[in-house]
C-alpha cells in the first residue's frame, strides 16, 4: 500500500505501480483564488494509473484502519503523505511502514527538510528510506541515496530531483521491501536536527539581512509559500530571482532591475506585486518610475 500526498512522491508511485494494491492519500481541499476542491498530485496520478484510492480525513480513524487490514497488505510505503501513521496502523503490515525522507537523516528531521536544508546553506542532501517508528523520522535507516544541492536550485527543482531519485530507489528496493529482506541501521541521535513546518512569514526577505542569505531564502521557499518583501508599493512577491555582487544601501534600487540587501543584492527577474499579474523587474521598475538609488520600503523627502 501507498502512502503519499505530495509532488515529491509522485515518481515513486509511478516506479512500484504494479505492486500496489492501494493508493491513500489527503482528502481534496479547497485551492486557488476560487477556494475550488482539487485533489492531490498523488491522487490524480493514481486515478491515471487505474489504481484504488482512499482520502481518510484521519488515517488512526478505526474504520480506515480496518480497510487496510482487509488488504493484508506486505509493508506501507509512505512518501510526503501528510499525517502521522500511528503504530496501530504500521503494525497492521507484514514489514511495517517504509518512508522515503528528502534530507541525509538524522538531519532534518520533520515536515520542510528539503526547504531548510537549502535555507541553511547546506551543499547536499539525499533521500533517506527508514523503517517507520512511533517517533518523528527517528527509525532505523534502510538506505541513503545522496545529490549536491545546486547554487542556484529552488525547493520546487530540488524536490522534483529528490522525488526521481527516490523513484529509483523505490524501484530498486520494492522486492527486497515486500519480502522484508533488507538491511537496517540504527541512527545517530548525537547527530539530529530537526526541520519544522514552514510558515508564510518566514518567507518574508529584509533588506538589512545578507544578501546570499536572502537568497538561499528565497530559493527555499519557491514556489511554495512563496518568497516576497515589503515595499512601499504593497508585498512583493519573487517568482524568479538571481544574486548579483553589486552593493548599495540596503532597500534601494539599481536600474534595471537590482535592489541593494546587506554585501550584495537581488536582480528581481520576474515579480508579482499583490492583487497583480506576474512581470518582468524592469517593468515593475519602470511602472513606478523608480530612479537609481531610491528606496523601495519607504517615501523620499
Amino acid at each position: 500500500m501507498f502512502f503519499g500526498t505530495g509532488e515529491f512522491a509522485v515518481p515513486i508511485l509511478q516506479s512500484i505501480g504494479r505492486s500496489v494494491s492501494l493508493v491513500v492519500t489527503q482528502p481534496d481541499r479547497p485551492k486557488g483564488r476560487g477556494m475550488k476542491m482539487q485533489a492531490s498530485p498523488v491522487k490524480h496520478m493514481a486515478l491515471e494509473m487505474g489504481l484504488p484510492v482512499e482520502t481518510p480525513e484521519k488515517s488512526r480513524a478505526p474504520e480506515f484502519i480496518e480497510r487496510v487490514e482487509s488488504e493484508s497488505p506486505d509493508v506501507l510505503l509512505v512518501a510526503s503523505y501528510g499525517q502521522i501513521l500511528s503504530e496501530r496502523l504500521l503494525n497492521v503490515a507484514t514489514h511495517g511502514g517504509i518512508n522515503f525522507h528528502g534530507s541525509i537523516l538524522p538531519k532534518y528531521r520533520g515536515a520542510a527538510p528539503i526547504q531548510r536544508s537549502i535555507l541553511d546553506g547546506e551543499g547536499e542532501t539525499g533521500v533517506t528510506m527508514i523503517q517507520m517508528e512511533k517517533g518523528m523520522d527517528t527509525g532505523d535507516v534502510i538506505e541513503i541515496r545522496t545529490t549536491p544541492i545546486g547554487p542556484d536550485e529552488t525547493y520546487g527543482e530540488l524536490q522534483d530531483r529528490l522525488g526521481s531519485i527516490a523513484a529509483e530507489q523505490a524501484s530498486d528496493w520494492i522486492a527486497r521491501l515486500i519480502a522484508g529482506t533488507y538491511p537496517r541501521v540504527k541512527q545517530n541521535e548525537a547527530l539530529a536536527t530537526l526541520a519544522p513546518k514552514v510558515s508564510k512569514e518566514e518567507a518574508e526577505l529584509a533588506f538589512d539581512r545578507p544578501a546570499l542569505g536572502e537568497y538561499a531564502r528565497f530559493r527555499a521557499f519557491t514556489p511554495s509559500p512563496g518568497a516576497y518583501f515589503m515595499t512601499r508599493f504593497g508585498r512583493l512577491r519573487l517568482s524568479r530571482v538571481r544574486l548579483s555582487e553589486q552593493e548599495g544601501e540596503s532597500g534601494t534600487v539599481r536600474l534595471p532591475n537590482l535592489v541593494a540587501f546587506k554585501g550584495g543584492s537581488l536582480e528581481l527577474l520576474e515579480v508579482q506585486l499583490e492583487g497583480k499579474g506576474k512581470t518582468p523587474g524592469r517593468d515593475f521598475f519602470n511602472g513606478h518610475r523608480l530612479r537609481n538609488g531610491e528606496s523601495l520600503v519607504r517615501n523620499e523627502t
